[in-house]
């Protein structure tokens, strides 16, 4: 993951494809676990189960820089935008 470019507010992510893995252990360094959501607006009604339906799920992307960095830029990834 890189920084974005001036002024770009979206940028387009790779397909991303998920492979299970049973027992496996996180990494504790070297990759950010960005938020997933269904739309921009990052909210949504709380279900009966007590989880947003607008989050879907997090997803860990490689990258060189500390999680607090992207955790302060807000990145997040959206499986819809209206362009």
């Amino acid at each position: 993951m890189a920084e974005a470019r001036p002024k770009e507010l979206y940028a387009q992510m790779p397909v991303i494809n998920l492979q299970p893995t049973p027992n496996r252990t996180k990494p504790s360094t070297g990759i950010y676990t960005a938020p997933t959501y269904k739309t921009v607006s990052r909210f949504g009604v709380l279900s009966t189960t007590g989880h947003s339906t607008n989050y879907v799920m997090p997803i860990e992307i490689p990258t060189d820089k500390d999680e607090a960095h992207w955790v302060n830029r807000g990145v997040a990834l959206i499986t819809q935008l209206r362009f």
